[in-house]
């Protein structure tokens, strides 16, 4: 796969997001997750979709770390706990997020 063929999709601030992302979704958080996320990255895919609820945001950010692709070459997607509804929660929430990541944003 290269980066060069998968479709994007324009936001309404201009930035443009791949259409196709690699989701992580019942892979085991012990080191699959890892593996494949560097390897999806490697072969090109940019759009990496994790969740707090699919228990492996560490490895999907260790791989995006250790794939030495630039960080904002990379689009990370994620979901809250329904629990974490409303502007303070979902605050929180993102920062614990980021931190498992290891991203800043």
């Amino acid at each position: 796969m290269s980066t060069e063929v998968i479709p994007t999709i324009q936001l309404n601030d201009g930035h443009t997001i791949p259409a196709i992302g690699f989701g992580t979704f019942q892979i085991p958080d012990d080191g699959s997750t890892y593996r494949a996320v560097k390897e999806a990255l490697a072969l090109g895919y940019r759009h990496i979709d994790t969740a707090v609820a699919y228990f492996n945001e560490d490895e999907v950010g260790r791989a995006i770390k250790d794939s030495g692709i630039p960080r904002e070459q990379i689009w990370v997607t994620s979901k809250l706990w329904l629990q974490d509804y409303g502007y303070e929660a979902a605050s929180r929430a993102i920062e614990r997020s980021l931190t498992k990541l290891g991203l800043t944003y």
